[in-house]
């Protein structure tokens, strides 16, 4: 396996360039003589909070919807810890939609 990973997160538009950012200061999107490297796709994300939660819209028990950015990037295996806590902190949601992919790149192109 590769050195990489990407990583796609799922985050209200209002907060697609904080996101960005925090990925990036964190470790991200550094492809050759570039950084800050991402790519973003708009859409809307429906959910319903259950008993207990504190949704970012709406009230737990109705389901919302939202307008989102799938926002990806690719992010060294090594500092995938550091990276994961960063974006935990600077997220609106109680439990970000979050997917990790492995990469078979054994360098940065």
């Amino acid at each position: 396996m590769g050195k990489f990973v990407k990583i796609v997160v799922f985050a209200p538009s209002s907060h697609g360039d904080k996101i960005r950012s925090v990925l990036a200061e964190s470790g991200c999107g550094h492809v050759g003589n570039y950084d800050f490297c991402s790519f973003t796709l708009k859409g809307v994300g429906r959910f319903r909070g259950l008993k207990g939660t504190k949704p970012f819209l709406g009230k737990a028990g109705r389901i919302e919807k939202i307008s989102e950015e799938r926002i990806e990037t690719i992010c060294p295996k090594s500092k995938l810890k550091k990276v994961l806590a960063a974006l935990k902190k600077a997220h609106p949601y109680e439990e970000p939609a979050v997917d990790i992919y492995p990469l078979l790149n054994t360098r940065q192109l």
